[in-house]
């Protein structure tokens, strides 16, 4: 069966699509961001592609572009548009896939829908972004909780940011989870600065184990 990863994050810019970018890389996947919320700089999928050195053809489209960068229910009723959960059914594809997510699990989708809901129907196992900084053992342990409460498969958390061992080992210990290892911030950020950090400080074939 054909990999499949969720990247989700703790919160909004804790550097999951910069993860997203070396994991597709790293995998030779492709990678689709189902709901794209904000189109004036680049997207999710245009950083991908060019941190990844992805190929456009493993650049899957969104489902949704929408305009504003807000919260996905929001920036769809400013768009006047209606997201349908069946648009996000999971494209067909050869290769190993990446899914981004938007912000965090409890991010609302729609008025009723969050990306949670979205990620138990879909099953597949879900690779948690934390920041080491401040405040993440919080933010860390809830999300994990939240996935755990609706049957959400957990690879593990891949942490984000300059080394904090006490931090990540007291999320290791009280989530519990698999730590997949740390990407560290890179300055600057490039595309042969972020394979070689990936490569150094991540196991590949972590991300095809079965979920703990």
């Amino acid at each position: 069966m054909t990999l499949r990863l969720v990247i989700t994050g703790t919160d909004t810019g804790v550097g999951k699509t910069v993860f997203a970018a070396a994991l597709t890389d790293a995998l030779s996947g492709s990678y689709w961001k189902p709901v794209q919320s904000g189109l004036e700089d680049a997207t999710d999928s245009e950083t991908v592609r060019r941190l990844g050195q992805i190929a456009p053809d493993r650049i899957l489209s969104e489902a949704y572009r929408l305009t504003t960068p807000a919260s996905p229910h929001l920036s769809a009723k400013l768009d006047g548009v209606t997201i349908l959960r069946h648009d996000l059914s999971l494209p067909d594809t050869d290769a190993p896939l990446v899914i981004e997510g938007a912000g965090g699990l409890m991010v609302p989708l729609t008025d009723r829908t969050l990306f949670a809901d979205v990620f138990a129907r879909w099953r597949i196992p879900v690779v948690l972004c934390a920041r080491t900084g401040l405040g993440t053992i919080n933010h860390t342990l809830l999300s994990l909780e939240a996935l755990r409460a609706r049957s959400i498969p957990i690879v593990g958390v891949a942490f984000i940011g300059d080394e904090q061992p006490d931090t990540q080992a007291t999320i290791a210990s009280l989530g519990p989870a698999r730590v997949l290892g740390r990407l560290p911030r890179l300055e600057p950020l490039t595309p042969d600065a972020l394979r070689q950090a990936f490569r150094a400080n991540f196991d590949i074939d972590a991300f095809r184990e079965a979920p703990v």
